[in-house]
């Protein structure tokens, strides 16, 4: 049974960093770590887990800001499309350059596709290619969850204005890979709070 835990490591810009693992195994997987952080750390440590993966949903700073922190503490490997796996080493490509903070990068260990499932235990974790956002946009799904990134949000979409992005493409990522999950899908979003997939059927102003 996958249970997961949310963060907020980077309270500035909302930035959801998720923490999911099999409660039998014990084996793990970090979604988008922000930026260093030793409570997240030491809670994974305190709970005996092994991290499997580190796995970025795009390449945007905020989302990305701790893979070098975390790969180092637990030699795990980071796992980013291969479209956006360039940003994780470019300052200008990943917006880093234009923010606050300056960030480690880290280079991607695994180039993850369409017909990618990563492997967590009993648990199998399917790669879904969503565009828009950034060009190699994922979103992850492992039993009823589906860790959106920036692709899908609470009633609103994410933004298509930064270099790489594509409204349409980005409608058409949600329309014909995510809508199509059953109602029941709980959507776990990059910024904000949590949805379903059956309340953005009905509900986003988008779709």
């Amino acid at each position: 049974m996958i249970t997961y835990k949310t963060f907020i490591l980077l309270p500035g810009l909302e930035t959801n960093t998720y923490l999911f693992w099999d409660g039998i195994t014990k084996q793990a997987a970090i979604i988008d770590p922000a930026l260093p952080s030793q409570e997240l750390s030491d809670f994974i440590t305190d709970q005996g887990l092994a991290i499997n993966y580190i796995i970025n949903t795009h390449g945007h700073a905020d989302h990305i800001g701790g893979n070098s922190f975390f790969h180092n503490q637990f030699n795990a490997p980071v796992c980013i499309h291969a479209d956006d796996a360039e940003m994780l080493i470019s300052s200008k490509l990943n917006l880093s350059a234009y923010l606050e903070y300056e960030m480690m990068p880290t280079k991607a260990d695994l180039l993850l596709d369409e017909n990618s499932e990563l492997l967590l235990g009993n648990e199998r974790i399917k790669i879904i290619h969503t565009p828009g956002h950034t060009k190699g946009g994922i979103c992850l799904l492992i039993d009823n969850l589906l860790f959106s990134g920036d692709t899908l949000f609470y009633l609103d979409i994410g933004r298509t204005d930064l270099p790489g992005g594509n409204y349409e493409a980005l409608l058409s990522s949600i329309r014909k890979k995510l809508i199509i999950l059953p109602d029941d899908t709980v959507v776990l979003p990059g910024h904000g709070p949590a949805s379903t997939i059956g309340i953005e059927k009905l509900n986003n102003p988008y779709l």
